[in-house]
């Protein structure tokens, strides 16, 4: 039985850190600047984003913003919450650090006519509210990017840059990926897959800051779609750092078993349990 004293004492945000560093040292592509930072992989995550808009219409939607109100999306990836953001509201800034994504992203603000989003290309760690950003922001937002090592400078810095909400998404539990990768890791790298932390390291991080969020849950499919199985071990081969003949081998046996044919696509099945956490400053 855990004495409640000693769980009093536990420094959650050190948790965030720890879990963070072990799925970093056990898994580089961890590193989302990295994954996305080619233009190609950056181009296919959009597309994946447009299969759901149910979902991207949802999250704008459900934020609240208005005409003259000004966003700070943070992990913007491709815009895939930046543009629909941009039609609703006066000003979004894009912090996105990886250039496949921010090819993609200006790319589509030129596609969809888009001109009121400013991009700032840098990690959010390494961004200067006061010389990077025009602040205030009467949201700030980040969704599924909390790839941050340091969760509570992050949050301080999301505080500073706000005049009144932050809105974050993250995952409950583990994801198929993670349960994916848990499979896949020992078989190709002879080690334990450690995945990154959730979100109930998160919301003592957050009790230990005196915020107390907002929440809601909610379980979201989002399948991935191959045209070949060679598509898909090309796709996922850098994920898993698959980079062997051998490797690459064992991935595809993976696959050939995971994916599922359905109308002349080859499907891999994902599903994950996500929440939402928000706050108003002035609570």
């Amino acid at each position: 039985m855990i004495d409640p004293v000693n769980v009093k004492d536990i420094d959650w945000s050190e948790v965030w850190k720890s879990q963070m560093q072990r799925s970093r040292e056990g898994c580089l592509s961890r590193d989302c600047a990295l994954i996305w930072d080619g233009r190609e992989s950056a181009l296919k995550f959009w597309k994946m984003s447009q299969e759901n808009r149910a979902r991207v219409d949802k999250t704008v939607w459900s934020t609240d913003v208005g005409p003259r109100s000004r966003v700070l999306d943070i992990g913007a990836g491709p815009g895939t919450l930046a543009i629909p953001f941009a039609r609703k509201v006066s000003h979004v800034t894009a912090v996105e650090p990886a250039a496949g994504m921010v090819s993609i992203l200006r790319e589509k603000m030129a596609e969809e006519g888009v001109s009121n989003i400013s991009v700032v290309q840098k990690r959010w760690e390494d961004v200067d509210v006061s010389g990077d950003l025009q602040p205030p922001y009467d949201v700030v937002i980040a969704s599924f990017s909390l790839g941050m090592k340091d969760i509570r400078a992050a949050i301080e810095k999301m505080q500073e840059a706000s005049s009144r909400y932050v809105y974050l998404y993250h995952f409950a539990g583990p994801t198929s990926w993670d349960r994916q990768w848990m499979d896949l890791w020992p078989l190709l790298h002879g080690r334990e897959y450690s995945p990154g932390p959730k979100c109930d390291v998160l919301y003592n991080v957050f009790y230990q800051m005196g915020i107390y969020p907002h929440l809601r849950t909610f379980r979201l499919e989002h399948s991935q779609r191959f045209t070949s199985l060679q598509e898909a071990v090309d796709t996922l081969s850098p994920q898993c750092q698959a980079a062997t003949e051998e490797q690459r081998a064992v991935l595809r046996d993976y696959l050939g078993r995971r994916l599922q044919e359905e109308n002349g696509s080859l499907v891999l099945p994902s599903e994950s349990i996500r929440v939402k956490m928000w706050w108003e400053k002035s609570e």
